[in-house]
């Protein structure tokens, strides 16, 4: 029976789970360049993690999405995948990463049971890659695009987080290079999330509208309905498989049709990525090991806390404090 039922009536089919917060990149939106990472104890096992999965999917999830910090980076991921993607009942299971680690990884990925993939690429000038990931390779970035095409992948999606002034001028180029490689994208709206240095928000913010009208005065867009569980809103072009995806935290607010929750790494289940509002699962998992019963209770209970909105704002206001690492993507 579905029991994951917040307080106004919203259903929570999605979960999006941060296997780690480290990564290999540090991009300027996402992390400072000198991090601090949890210890590894605080961290969750990927026993405990598979657990998770499996008590979500019993209470009513269809989707979960692995993320980090980057999940490629942690050890033995393959594992937890495996064990998720056997999961009955799981209609999505996805991953985002930065795609660095695709050409080892895709094949063993998808035959582990992983069926989509979300890569991140925010420009294709290896210049500008290297100075919004401050340590990233865009070739080996395309070259895991490439090695996620060949192992199989349903749909795979680009995200490209567009910033005014850095990379804005590129929209056009990411599209061809979507219909080219034969993927989707979506672009999205930077959120406030962690206090950033050397990178100002209030001079970087770049609507949907306005990326959308650079598209469409080359490209048609056709709305559609079709939708991954996700807030993407997308459109199809007359010429092309590739669909183009919107998230618009901002300037078309999803809030009140929100069915997704977080778990970070170290196992605190966030109900809204804008609000602080979290419970602690990892102390419940370690204080009563193997009572799934009592953990259901904890989760479909936390529920309740999950709030209306988030109240971002593009005036370079941090409603956040974390960054986006140790939210889980």
């Amino acid at each position: 029976m579905q029991s994951l039922i917040d307080g106004f009536g919203r259903t929570v089919r999605y979960v999006r789970l941060s296997v780690t917060d480290r990564c290999d990149f540090r991009c300027v939106y996402c992390m400072a360049e000198e991090m601090t990472f949890l210890p590894r104890a605080q961290v969750l096992t990927l026993e405990e993690m598979a657990t998770l999965c499996r008590v979500f999917v019993e209470l009513g999830a269809e989707k979960i999405r692995l993320t980090g910090g980057e999940p490629l980076v942690r050890r033995n991921i393959e594992t937890l995948v495996a064990e998720v993607g056997a999961l009955p009942g799981l209609r999505d299971f996805a991953m985002t990463t930065n795609g660095a680690g695709l050409v080892k990884a895709a094949q063993a990925l998808r035959e582990g049971g992983l069926k989509r993939l979300n890569i991140s690429l925010d420009t294709l000038d290896p210049y500008r890659f290297r100075e919004l990931t401050r340590t990233g390779s865009l070739d080996r970035v395309i070259d895991g695009i490439r090695a996620a095409c060949d192992a199989g992948f349903e749909r795979i999606k680009l995200n490209a987080l567009i910033l005014k002034g850095r990379n804005d001028d590129e929209v056009l180029d990411l599209v061809d290079f979507a219909r080219a490689e034969g993927v989707d994208i979506s672009f999205i709206e930077e959120m406030p999330l962690g206090e950033t240095i050397g990178h100002d928000r209030t001079e970087t913010f770049c609507s949907s509208d306005t990326v959308r009208a650079t598209i469409e005065a080359r490209h048609a867009l056709v709305p559609t309905t079709e939708s991954t569980l996700g807030p993407s809103k997308y459109y199809r072009m007359a010429d092309s498989d590739s669909r183009v995806g919107f998230i618009s935290p901002h300037s078309h607010n999803f809030c009140a049709a929100c069915n997704r929750v977080r778990v970070t790494a170290e196992g605190r289940l966030l109900l809204c990525l804008g609000n602080e509002h979290s419970v602690d699962l990892r102390a419940v998992m370690r204080r009563h090991p193997g009572d799934l019963e009592r953990l259901k209770a904890v989760i479909v209970a936390a529920m309740l806390k999950k709030p209306e909105r988030h109240h971002f704002t593009t005036d370079g206001d941090v409603q956040v404090v974390r960054f986006m690492n140790m939210t889980g993507g």
